[in-house]
């Protein structure tokens, strides 16, 4: 049974939109505020030296998970991002950036994910719900330290 399903969150950060935007393309720092990943390496950079293809290992409990994310930027409002290989059949998402103050930035995550190989009933629930809320918290705690 695959994860199937598109999940939205949304939160205000106390940093401002250009420090939201260098905490999400510092690709290397992931292993050190979120939690499940275990590993980045970026494979290939645009020529403004953003990354455009990210390998993540992620550690899932019952397995340890690899893909590569090739991303596109709006600088610096937005990233999406689209698995291109790997263990996960697909993964498509975005974070949207928008300035409410100086240093208030209200940060949208979205993403879609299908597995494509069989998870645990409780596992998979628990996954559906609170993987996305996690990372951008993670996120946001990583940024507002910054």
């Amino acid at each position: 049974m695959a994860i199937e399903g598109e999940q939205e969150f949304s939160t205000e950060v106390e940093a401002s939109i250009t420090q939201c935007f260098k905490t999400l393309v510092d690709f290397d720092a992931y292993p050190h505020w979120s939690s499940p990943i275990q590993k980045t390496v970026v494979l290939e950079r645009y020529p403004n030296k953003l990354a455009r293809l990210v390998e993540f290992e992620l550690d899932m409990k019952l397995r340890t998970v690899r893909y590569v994310l090739e991303y596109d930027y709006d600088k610096p409002t937005s990233l999406v991002w689209k698995s291109c290989d790997g263990d996960v059949e697909s993964v498509e998402g975005s974070y949207t950036l928008e300035k409410v103050g100086a240093r208030k930035t209200k940060v949208t995550c979205r993403q879609k994910i299908v597995l494509g190989f069989w998870v645990p009933g409780p596992i998979r629930s628990m996954i559906e719900r609170s993987a996305l809320k996690q990372s951008v918290l993670e996120f946001k705690a990583a940024a507002e330290a910054a």
